[in-house]
């Protein structure tokens, strides 16, 4: 995905930020560096009194006896993290922030969030923590010395605009921070289910202080936009900005959408890759019906 404009979508941060690996020899501010940034990737960029760090495990970082991967750990199975997302989470809640904090995207599919609450089920807490730091995707993403970062709004091979829309959802700004009893709720659980695309709206879209604004598709909603639809009926309305615009201060010349498309759901990715080609950035993305 180019970001070249993604400042509108609120994610130029995240695209502009560099890629924090443990490297030999690195200078103590830069193993505090990447301490600060294992910490604020898996706790979801929640806030952590000295008195809740885990002093033992960054010694053994600091001293080379944990990799990046095994600090994460360290990390995700404390009692800090349980406590937070574990113990006062819903069960689905819980698996949609350990994709996001440890593989850095959303769930793709049923099969995926049922596979973690089996593990849950049979072999608990540490196991399924494990489930995900052990994987084949996070040792390809990752490997031992990398501190996990959010990869899910970007588009890939085998992936379609349902997970990128459900991105959005959980990822609400650098701002945000995933801890709060307005959070403790499943943001997207129905959708994954369902398959369904979440409207995509910028930061400014929202109420002023609440960051990532975001809508649930109503799924029973009734339209008369239904031509062009594909088999299921389903439309959607695009809506873009900054055609071949110059940027500055990386916001779009252009702050309001210019131009609006009514595709179907199976349209919407080669509708994309033209406007990428245009260079026009895409300002939102809302089901119709």
């Amino acid at each position: 995905m180019s970001l070249q404009q993604g400042a509108n979508l609120g994610l130029s941060l995240f695209e502009e930020a560099p890629l924090i690996e443990r490297k030999p020899h690195d200078s103590d501010e830069r193993i505090n560096q990447i301490i600060n940034a294992v910490y604020r990737q898996v706790l979801g960029n929640s806030y952590i009194m000295n008195s809740e760090r885990l002093t033992n495990a960054e010694s053994r970082f600091r001293n080379g006896q944990l990799t990046v991967r095994e600090f994460v750990r360290a990390i995700a199975n404390s009692d800090l993290y349980r406590q937070r997302y574990f113990e006062t989470c819903p069960r689905y809640r819980f698996t949609e922030l350990n994709f996001k904090h440890f593989l850095g995207r959303t769930p793709e599919n049923q099969a995926e969030m049922r596979y973690h609450s089996d593990i849950l089920d049979t072999l608990g807490y540490e196991a399924d923590i494990n489930a995900y730091i052990d994987s084949d995707e996070y040792t390809e993403a990752y490997g031992d010395n990398i501190v996990p970062y959010y990869r899910g709004y970007k588009t890939a091979n085998n992936r379609t605009m349902v997970e990128f829309t459900h991105m959005f959802a959980m990822l609400r700004g650098g701002a945000s921070s995933d801890v709060g009893k307005a959070l403790q709720s499943p943001v997207i659980h129905k959708s994954v289910l369902t398959q369904t695309p979440l409207s995509v709206i910028p930061p400014s879209g929202g109420s002023a202080g609440e960051g990532w604004a975001f809508q649930e598709t109503p799924l029973t909603s009734a339209t008369r936009q239904g031509v062009g639809a594909d088999e299921d009926g389903r439309i959607y309305r695009v809506e873009v900005t900054g055609y071949r615009a110059k940027v500055y201060n990386s916001f779009p010349k252009y702050r309001r959408p210019n131009k609006v498309y009514m595709v179907p759901f199976n349209q919407l990715f080669e509708l994309y890759v033209t406007l990428h080609k245009q260079g026009a950035s895409v300002a939102s993305v809302t089901p119709v019906n």
